[in-house]
């Protein structure tokens, strides 16, 4: 999985792509979503996300996805769980300092985010983790117009 990861961060423009169109299908479906049932779809949903996430990002689903600003890199895959930047601890070659033989999550995701078209948002900051959401699809909570674009913290 790990070597998928880093496919991901060296493939952020395209996966960038993705992304985006992903999100507005998403919000297109929003009506029939909604007649559905937000909340019998999220097991599901959530199930098809972590497998798809899981396998390209090795997505932890904290529910509050930032893929889009972090370079296509999970800030959640830092074993400090570092969601602002890098620790400072970072070794030579971009290694991390807990898991010598990992790259920085933080080093890709800044290498990630120079091929993304909007790579400017890197350096702002990410909101805090809000435990509650954790497990749940921020899919759905894109198509209920409730995920946030990573705007930086207040």
């Amino acid at each position: 999985m790990y070597a998928v990861r880093l496919w991901s961060v060296r493939q952020a423009r395209l996966l960038e792509s993705a992304y985006a169109g992903i999100e507005r299908a998403l919000k297109r479906l929003h009506p029939l979503l909604d007649q559905i049932g937000y909340a019998r779809l999220e097991k599901p949903v959530a199930a098809v996300e972590r497998m798809a996430k899981g396998f390209l990002f090795d997505c932890q689903m904290c529910g509050q996805c930032a893929l889009s600003s972090t370079g296509m890199s999970c800030p959640m895959n830092c074993p400090k769980s570092l969601r602002n930047g890098p620790c400072g601890g970072v070794r030579p070659g971009g290694f991390c300092e807990v898991t010598p033989a990992m790259r920085c999550v933080w080093d890709q995701a800044y290498a990630g985010s120079q091929r993304m078209r909007r790579g400017a948002t890197i350096g702002q900051p990410l909101k805090p983790i809000d435990n509650r959401l954790w497990g749940r699809s921020s899919w759905l909570a894109v198509a209920r117009g409730e995920h946030q674009r990573m705007d930086p913290a207040p």
